[in-house]
């Protein structure tokens, strides 16, 4: 892991600022969601990207009655709903 050199104070929210230059390089945009991972005492943060929930494939994902399914899967699906 490659430390950035930042630091940043927890407010009295809990909330804590990421600068512009890591979100920039990070493609992080206003209102993108940030998947929370930790790992014993370290607390990692992850920009989410919905995955499919048969094969994890985060590429052509669309929601399918509130899943995420990849389009492989779903085409899978349906080769084996047409047998």
């Amino acid at each position: 892991m490659k430390s950035t050199g930042i630091v940043r104070k927890v407010d009295e929210l809990g909330r804590i600022v990421l600068p512009i230059e890591l979100r920039r390089t990070l493609d992080i945009e206003v209102k993108d969601a940030l998947e929370i991972y930790v790992d014993g005492a370290q607390i990692i943060l992850k920009k989410y990207e919905p995955a499919c929930i048969f094969c994890g494939n985060a590429k052509d994902v669309v929601n399918f009655k509130g899943k995420n399914i990849c389009h492989d899967c779903l085409a899978e699906m349906a080769a084996a709903g047409s047998k």
